[in-house]
């Protein structure tokens, strides 16, 4: 079987989760997973990935579908929508569609074709017209003292 989950282990991990679901080089699954663990996806996924955790895919990773999650990290390729509080593209990582993050990172030679939504970002303060900062007093002052020329 290509899928495998590691917290049967005896050897507990120091980490604050041991637990990760592996896909494997060389496998195809189609459909949808549901996780409370870490996903690391070195194989094929079609479907939808839905984790509170993070989701890895591997240097030989691929999937085509859609995945909400907390963190993604990608090494191979992914087409789809992503929707995840932090996303890091790495060299040679490729994304293409959208993701939907509060954190976008990609590294040199990593590539994204898409769009990008930032999430829970405060709005860009209003600029203000130039005729709000400066007293009326003052513009009437300049417009007096210039002439003005239309030829």
């Amino acid at each position: 079987m290509a899928i495998f989950n590691n917290s049967d282990s005896t050897h507990k991990s120091t980490g604050t989760d041991a637990n990760t679901t592996i896909i494997t080089a060389g496998s195809a699954i189609k459909g949808e997973m549901n996780l409370a663990c870490n996903l690391y996806v070195d194989g094929e996924f079609e479907g939808t990935i839905r984790s509170s955790k993070e989701v890895n895919i591997g240097k030989h990773g691929h999937i085509n579908g859609d995945v909400f999650t907390t963190r993604l990290v990608v090494q191979g390729y992914i087409e789809g929508n992503i929707n995840a509080k932090r996303v890091e593209i790495k060299a040679n990582g490729r994304v293409n569609g959208t993701i939907e993050s509060s954190e976008l990172v990609i590294e040199a030679k990593g590539i994204f074709e898409g769009s990008s939504i930032v999430k829970d970002v405060a709005a860009a303060p209003k600029k203000a017209p130039l005729s709000d900062n400066i007293p009326t007093d003052t513009i009437k002052s300049i417009l007096n003292e210039q002439e003005v020329k239309i030829s």
